[in-house]
């Protein structure tokens, strides 16, 4: 079993990705088409006694059929004669069967189309959002996006071409079957006509596949050059390069639009010699069954009526494959981007964290990024309740250290623990469960205040009251209530109708909703103009001691109350103490408050 699996998986890729997602279904759609063309083939079959009935006898030989006959042999053992007008119901019926299957079988496809991308869609979220960090920060962002995105619409287009190709390949097994059985030298003329147009097809699959490839890997592109003008368009537009930025996007659109041009193409190739190849191969066999073979009219004439089906059902097959090859590099980039997701999944321990009771520690931690050691032999311990801030030079580990105490990323050397407990053996979820984190940029939803405090909440009595009292803590409450439609307001992209402090007092009030024991600051207050980082130090203030306050500070007059400062240099420790200790103590700390002002 596990030999063909290996098989199916190497030979038959497409089909085993949409079987891990679809299994059974699969067969079920493959079956559907299976009936559609038997009853199709018994509805064309009856056309063979109509034309062999002679004279107004109205009836036909029970032979008429050939190797077909056990079809009327059938029919007579259950007191049916073959008149014309026997054969004309039965073959209304048979046809009317084909209807009712053909029905079923596309309102099923559509079903399991729209299980296959709603379970696809699912699941790319799910590895998305049970990734490590460290793997986020090096991730292609336009990549991801694109995937989830761009990706799985052309996978759904893939899709809907390969169940198609499986149906004409049932149809197609089908029409040969009962032309063989009505004539084998004309199956056999057909599997020949059929063989020998495949060389063409064969080198237009190359190309399209070729063509798709480049198509998704330009289109990773341009998804992260989009993400990019979004996000610096002030900048861009500030220092007049928004022309020149813009003029790069139209290389990337021109590039996957050249890809398009060139599927397009090929796809219109097939399209223009489906009916000429058709008709070729139709008077080929008309010549050959009549001149060369002798062949009667009648049984030369269901013999075209399957081939044409056949033949029809081939080059439909052909063309829908193509279209198929022209989508399958975004399906061969989704599979790559599915196993990376996976392969880089966050390990979470097993044992669950409810509050913090004592303290967090870390012993002779260090951490690497990109082979460089950031994070050098720290030990640290920080006491439930206590107000710890995080001073030092830009880049000396300051924003990586708060990371790893957040869980964001496991040390690489020494220890984490988290009330005693092992960070690897905690279940890291539960942990940030309890833990608020408000960056230098706020994150802040382009939705009204009240779903972005509670993040989407139920708008009930219990819900209001902590809604309420998260704005009261954070100092914003009052501005809200002034507003004409309060916190019904719609705060726009990122938040564009607030001030800087404004979004960084409500990114706050939504951490304090949320019931949490920690609360990281990282930089609140370095984007803020004196007055609003005044508003943000007074709310700091509220909060001390309610919660375990870990504040990563640019400006030092924010952290002169903290209970302990933590100054980092060079990715070590350098000193722990009190604002005034620091003063006294530490020339580097003097020398950054007397460049402050302070």
């Amino acid at each position: 079993m596990n030999k063909l699996k290996q098989i199916i998986s190497k030979n038959f890729t497409g089909f085993a990705y949409f079987y891990r997602h679809l299994r059974y279904r699969l067969f079920v759609l493959l079956i559907l088409s299976l009936s559609i063309g038997i009853l199709d083939g018994f509805g064309l079959s009856m056309f063979l006694p109509l034309l062999q009935m002679v004279g107004d006898t109205g009836s036909s030989s029970s032979g008429s059929l050939g190797n077909l006959n056990f079809l009327v042999t059938a029919l007579e053992s259950i007191g049916i004669s073959f008149t014309l007008i026997s054969v004309l119901i039965i073959m209304v019926l048979f046809f009317s069967l084909k209807g009712i299957a053909s029905f079923f079988s596309y309102s099923y496809r559509t079903i399991i189309q729209q299980f296959f991308i709603r379970t696809l869609r699912e699941n790319l979220i799910g590895s998305f959002s049970h990734v490590n960090y460290k793997y986020f920060v090096k991730a292609d962002a336009g990549r991801a996006q694109n995937a989830m995105s761009g990706e799985v619409e052309r996978v759904s287009r893939a899709f809907q071409s390969y169940t198609a190709t499986i149906e004409n390949v049932v149809l197609v097994m089908v029409y040969l079957s009962f032309a063989f059985l009505v004539d084998a030298r004309f199956a056999l003329l057909v599997a020949a006509g059929g063989w020998a147009t495949n060389f063409l097809y064969k080198i237009i699959y190359k190309k399209t596949k070729t063509a798709s490839r480049k198509f998704s890997k330009d289109a990773n592109l341009y998804q992260g050059l989009i993400i990019q003008y979004v996000s610096n368009f002030k900048y861009l537009k500030a220092t007049a390069l928004l022309g020149d930025y813009a003029r790069q996007m139209i290389r990337s659109i021109r590039q996957i639009e050249e890809s398009r041009r060139k599927i397009g193409i090929l796809n219109a190739i097939l399209q223009a010699i489906r009916e000429p190849l058709m008709i070729l191969i139709v008077s080929v066999v008309i010549l050959i069954q009549t001149i060369i073979l002798q062949a009667p009219l009648a049984p030369i004439l269901i013999s075209l009526l399957f081939f044409y089906r056949a033949l029809t059902a081939l080059v439909s097959m052909q063309n829908n494959w193509n279209q198929y090859l022209a989508v399958s590099g975004s399906m061969e980039n989704l599979v790559d981007f599915q196993k990376e997701l996976v392969s880089n999944r966050e390990e979470v321990g097993q044992l669950n964290f409810n509050a913090l009771k004592d303290n967090l520690k870390i012993e002779n931690a260090s951490f690497s990024y990109a082979n460089e050691k950031i994070l050098k032999n720290l030990t640290l311990q920080i006491n439930r309740g206590e107000t710890i801030a995080f001073v030092g030079e830009s880049g000396g580990g300051k924003t990586t250290l708060v990371n790893l105490l957040a869980g964001l990323m496991p040390v690489d050397e020494g220890i984490y623990l988290i009330d005693g407990q092992d960070r690897m053996e905690t279940n890291i979820t539960s942990f940030q469960k309890r833990l608020g984190y408000v960056t230098q940029e706020p994150v802040i939803f382009n939705d009204t205040i009240f779903n972005n405090v509670t993040f989407w909440g139920e708008r009930n009595t219990h819900n209001l009251h902590r809604f309420n009292d998260a704005l009261k803590q954070a100092s914003i409450a009052k501005f809200i209530s002034e507003l004409p439609e309060g916190d019904e307001t719609m705060l726009g992209s990122n938040g564009i109708n607030l001030s800087g402090g404004q979004r960084q007092r409500i990114s706050i009030a939504r951490e304090l909703y949320k019931d949490i024991d920690i609360l990281i600051l990282d930089e609140a207050t370095a984007a803020l103009d004196s007055e609003a980082e005044q508003m943000i130090q007074m709310s700091i203030e509220k909060l001390k001691g309610r919660y375990t306050l870990l504040v990563v500070a640019h400006r030092l007059a924010t952290i002169r109350n903290a209970d302990r400062i933590v100054l980092i240099r060079q990715g070590r420790i350098e000193e722990v103490g009190s604002f005034d200790d620091l003063m006294k103590k530490n020339l580097a700390f003097n020398k950054m408050v007397e460049l402050q002002e302070l």
